[in-house]
Parts: C-alpha cells; structure tokens; sequence
C-alpha cells in the first residue's frame, strides 16, 4: 500500500509532528512499507489458530498498593517552570 504525501500530512498533524518535505517522504516511504508487510500478514491462514492475548505463561506481577505520605507540594513545584495558585501551568494543546 502506498500512502501520499496529503495522508502523511494528515497524521503528522494528528500527532502534532512538524516534519521538512524531506521528513515527509521517508516517513511515507516507511509507513507504507509498514502497511505493505500488514497486507502480507492478512493473507497468512489462521483459521485453525485460537484468539490469544499471551502466547506465553508471563503473568504481570505488580506489587500490593501501600498508602504512603505525598511529597510536599512545594517540593514537587520546585522545578516547575511555570506554577500559579499551587498547580503546574501547561500550554493549551487544543486549538479554539
């Protein structure tokens, strides 16, 4: 499958990439290779294949949650580089 140039466009502005005209065609160029190995795994038969979510008997071992104290507030903000009324200040990311 081969992408354009518009569609590469389209998800460097969904994911809020600036990219050179050159950065845009290797980046079209990889995700339609990407796209191009996907097609050749449609066609593999997994008919027979059971739905798996793990193919191995790996389990997530997490620790038991401990209520501890909190860092001061203070000392989170310290390094903040912008702070008003006790909370971090971050650009808006959404355009109105």
């Amino acid at each position: 499958m081969s992408l354009t140039i518009n569609e590469v466009e389209h998800v460097a502005h969904l994911a809020r990439l600036r990219l050179s005209p050159e950065e845009l065609e290797q980046l079209r160029t990889e995700l339609s290779r990407i796209l191009g190995y996907i097609d050749i795994l449609k066609e593999v038969d997994v008919t027979d294949v059971a739905p798996t979510a793990q193919v191995t008997d790996a389990l997530n071992v997490m620790r038991a949650d401990e209520v501890r104290p909190s860092l001061p507030r203070e000392d989170v903000l310290a390094n903040a580089p912008d702070q008003r009324d006790g909370m971090f200040r971050v650009k808006a990311i959404f355009e109105e």
